[in-house]
């Protein structure tokens, strides 16, 4: 294995093993450009070398911020229902730049994530029936505030859906 620390290496093997270090995490899931310094640089890579590596993937189109983080919250926003606040948390730890999260995150519809708010309570609903009401509310808002949302979000998805889960009641 080349040490990218030697200064005898060769300049050209010490890219090549970069490279490759790169593509290995390319290969288990897409990364940022800030993700995959972070990991040369974890493997003593000179930040030069790193960002050799790094501009050339992102040349060659296997390294790309805006396309990384679209499907970053399409993926997130729909598997775990995460609010715009938690989604742009995510993307700064993996370090994409402020610009790209602004214009990625101006595309996500409010009306969706309410929508999405509402989805998650209506399962959490189940894990809480027999409860004091005032238990249901605390735990429903604390989960949806854990998923990013605000907190008068949180309570208004809460409290339309405790109103219609007890309005068939009502009915009877």
């Amino acid at each position: 294995m080349i040490d990218p620390t030697d200064p005898d290496s060769d300049p050209r093997a010490v890219v090549v093993a970069g490279r490759t270090i790169a593509m290995d995490r390319l290969a288990a899931r897409d990364r940022s450009r800030g993700e995959l310094l972070d990991a040369l640089a974890r493997r003593k890579f000179p930040e030069d070398v790193a960002t050799v590596v790094v501009d050339q993937l992102e040349y060659e189109g296997l390294v790309d911020d805006e396309r990384f983080a679209r499907l970053w919250v399409e993926q997130r926003g729909r598997s775990k229902g995460l609010a715009r606040s938690v989604l742009r948390m995510e993307l700064q730890r993996k370090k994409v730049a402020s610009e790209i999260i602004d214009v990625v995150l101006e595309d996500v519809d409010p009306d969706g994530e309410r929508q999405a708010a509402h989805r998650l309570v209506q399962r959490k609903l189940r894990s809480v029936q027999g409860l004091d009401q005032s238990v249901q509310v605390r735990r429903l808002t604390a989960m949806l505030a854990r998923k990013g949302y605000a907190p008068q979000v949180a309570f208004d998805v809460v409290r339309a859906e405790l109103d219609a889960e007890a309005e068939p009641l009502e009915s009877m």
